[in-house]
Formats: C-alpha cells, sequence, structure tokens
C-alpha cells in the first residue's frame, strides 16, 4: 500500500473500533466505572498494571481489586489501614499478589500526599512522557518496598516497551470524544502519547511495515511512534485501536491471539 491508501486504511479501521461498543470486551471498562477524578485514574493505574494475558480474567481480577477496596479506590487508598490491608490477602494475578497491591496502595497514598497525585507528575513531564514514566516509578518507590514489586511498573529507560503505563496514559489522556478513552488529564496533548506495544500490536505494525525491529522494547516504540506521527501528530495513539481490532476481532496476523498481553 502507499503512504495515502495505509492511512486511509488505519483511519477507517481506527474509526470502526473507536466506540462505545469496544468497552463492553475491554479492560477499560473498569475505570468508566467511576466519576470522581481520583478513582478514575487510580482504577485505570492498578486495572492497566495487571493487563497482560486473558481479558475476561483482568477485567474480573480488576473488579474484585475494586471491590476489595469498597468500589473507592482513592478513598480506600488514601485512608486505609493495616487491618483494612487484610482485605487484600490471598489476591493474585498472575506475578502480581497481594504483597504488590498492598505495595501499589502505599505508593499510591504517598504520591497523592507528597506529590501532588499522579496528574501532576505525568504533566510536569508533558513532552516527555517516557520520562514521566521513570519519574514516576522513581516517586511511586520512595515507600518501603520489595525489589520484586519494581518489575510492576516498566521503565523506559532500561529498555522496556512499558505497554500497561503507556495504555494507561493513552486512556487518561485522549479526548476525542469518542466515548472510549476518558480524556481526564488536560495538561498533556494526546499528540506525545505512544502507543501501547506488545506482541499483538508489533506483530500487525510489522506485516503493515510500519514497523522493523524484532523486538516488542523501547526502540520499538519510538520507530512506531515516529510512523503512527506521520500518519496523525495530533492523536497517533488512535492507531492503537486500529492495531488492536485488525489482530483481536479480525486475526489479521493469524497469531491465534485472544487479546493483549
Amino acid at each position: 500500500m502507499t503512504f495515502d491508501e495505509l492511512k486511509s486504511f488505519l483511519d477507517e479501521k481506527s474509526d470502526l473500533y473507536n466506540n462505545p461498543n469496544f468497552i463492553e470486551s475491554d479492560p477499560i471498562q473498569i475505570p468508566h466505572a467511576f466519576s470522581l477524578k481520583e478513582d478514575i485514574e487510580i482504577a485505570a493505574f492498578l486495572c492497566a498494571t495487571i493487563a497482560w494475558g486473558n481479558r475476561k480474567s483482568v477485567i474480573a481480577n480488576s473488579r474484585k481489586m475494586m471491590a476489595l477496596m469498597g468500589d473507592s479506590p482513592y478513598d480506600f487508598a488514601m485512608s486505609h489501614s493495616e487491618r483494612d490491608l487484610e482485605k487484600c490477602d490471598g489476591f493474585v494475578h498472575r506475578t502480581f499478589n497481594s504483597v504488590d497491591l498492598r505495595t501499589f496502595l502505599a505508593g499510591l497514598r504517598h504520591i497523592y500526599q507528597n506529590h501532588g497525585g499522579m496528574e501532576a507528575i505525568f504533566t510536569a513531564h508533558a513532552n516527555d512522557l517516557q520520562s514521566g514514566i521513570v519519574e514516576f516509578k522513581k516517586r511511586f518507590f520512595e515507600i518501603p518496598h520489595q525489589v520484586r514489586t519494581q518489575k510492576h511498573i516498566s521503565d523506559p529507560l532500561q529498555g522496556s516497551a512499558a505497554k500497561r503505563i503507556h495504555m494507561m496514559l493513552r486512556w487518561l489522556v485522549r479526548q476525542d470524544n469518542k466515548g472510549v478513552d476518558l480524556g481526564i488529564w488536560k495538561g498533556i496533548s494526546p499528540g506525545s502519547l505512544s502507543c501501547p506495544l506488545d506482541v499483538h500490536s508489533g506483530n500487525i505494525a510489522r506485516k503493515l511495515g510500519i514497523l522493523s525491529r524484532k523486538q516488542n522494547d523501547a526502540k520499538a516504540v519510538l520507530e512506531l511512534d515516529t510512523k503512527l506521527r506521520q500518519f496523525d501528530a495530533n492523536d497517533p495513539v488512535k492507531y492503537d485501536f486500529a492495531l488492536f481490532g485488525l489482530g483481536v476481532f479480525e486475526g489479521f496476523a493469524n497469531d491465534g491471539s485472544e487479546g493483549k498481553s
């Protein structure tokens, strides 16, 4: 396909899948269940953190996390006692367990009490969200924690594609009035976002010829960002809907996968 043909194809697929029906089968339904800004962003962060593997399992365990917090994640994060945290015992999603959840709740309280909240940290790095992720992780883990828990927030400086936190940023930043992404962080331009890159979206991007790097890492994210911004510099990650839909709903890469991991 020519550049114009490929852009037209991706625009068409983005429009096809970027609609409220998408929410029904996607983890983004978890933050959509809340109206308080802090509840939305905390739900988005925790849900995105465990968003790998079977999407039904991700959604079910995200709902379980919200229920453990009385469906008031901000209030729980800010006011929980040690006894309250006992409710988390036994929680597990793949390698994310109750120890990690306890640490994340403590880290969130620290972020809101001492650093102005999640949005403030990322907005301070609005023109370089890779650095924003690094700064967020640094501040988040200023609290006592087990080293093992650090792996649940990826670090682009260590070469990670940081798919899950880029997905969270898409949810919280994009504002396109399509009803899917929440767009509650107004101080960051959607043009600064990076596409959440994983094995499935990577396979689709390679088949379309918009990604050549074989590894799904930070360098691949940069390559894909550069290409997608040629298609739409103001909203490059709208094409995440196209890559996702082509892979999950249309089997475009014939990889037999069910969802993002």
